[in-house]
């Protein structure tokens, strides 16, 4: 039988929301600890399932995956202490260097990702590169009938006004190059994730954007 997430977990970041203080948090880290373990069983159950299709996963400890619910406030004018969300990175974070997996939880905004986020500039030039040449590969994935059914477009965050520098102005992947992040979305109901097959549901999901990561991924193998 594999993990399922307890309606705890959303109940806690609820009052968490509500409650966002040190002394709170204090008295209630319980609260915090046992949606903590929760989540790790299933996140361990998770990358056992996503390993079947991709193999890499398999060295991923699922504990450390885990983001830390404390935010870093030093350099942040909102010095509220906590996240009121848990993620995870199965492979994926800012400035990665591959293609990799996220699940986000949080009480009616809870959505899984793939791609990259954030590459650093090299990265991000070598995967432009990438797209202009095998424009045609690029695009099949995309335009894939289950892959577009579950994610329209590619995320739009920070986008170019401009093609960069050292593509053609007439590049027919135009649009593509002038991307800053290569992640798509999909966004999860409360009841998706405390579903009782979320893990395997989940899985066929992520499989998905497996072909993404893939040609992402290509440049640096």
């Amino acid at each position: 039988m594999q993990a399922i997430l307890s309606p705890k977990i959303f109940e806690f970041l609820k009052k968490l929301t509500k409650n966002n203080n040190r002394e709170w948090f204090t008295e209630n880290k319980n609260l915090y600890t046992e949606s903590q373990e929760n989540i790790v069983s299933f996140l361990e159950d998770l990358i056992r399932e996503m390993s079947e299709f991709d193999e890499e996963l398999g060295k991923i400890d699922a504990k450390k995956s885990l983001f830390r619910i404390y935010r870093d406030t030093r350099f942040s004018k909102d010095k509220i202490p906590y996240k009121t969300n848990f993620g995870a990175s199965l492979g994926m974070g800012k400035g990665s260097q591959k293609g990799g997996y996220y699940l986000h939880l949080e009480p009616g905004k809870s959505f899984i990702a793939g791609g990259i986020y954030m590459p650093e500039s090299a990265v991000l030039k070598e995967i432009r590169k990438e797209i202009s040449l095998y424009g045609e590969e690029f695009l099949a994935i995309l335009n894939n009938k289950d892959f577009k059914k579950h994610f329209p477009e590619l995320d739009q965050d920070d986008k170019l006004k401009k093609i960069p520098q050292g593509f053609e102005k007439e590049d027919p992947m135009g649009e593509y190059l002038k991307l800053k992040n290569f992640i798509v979305v999909y966004s999860l109901k409360d009841e998706d994730v405390l579903d009782k097959n979320a893990v395997k549901n989940l899985a066929k999901v992520f499989k998905l954007m497996k072909p993404l990561n893939d040609f992402l991924n290509a440049p640096f193998l």
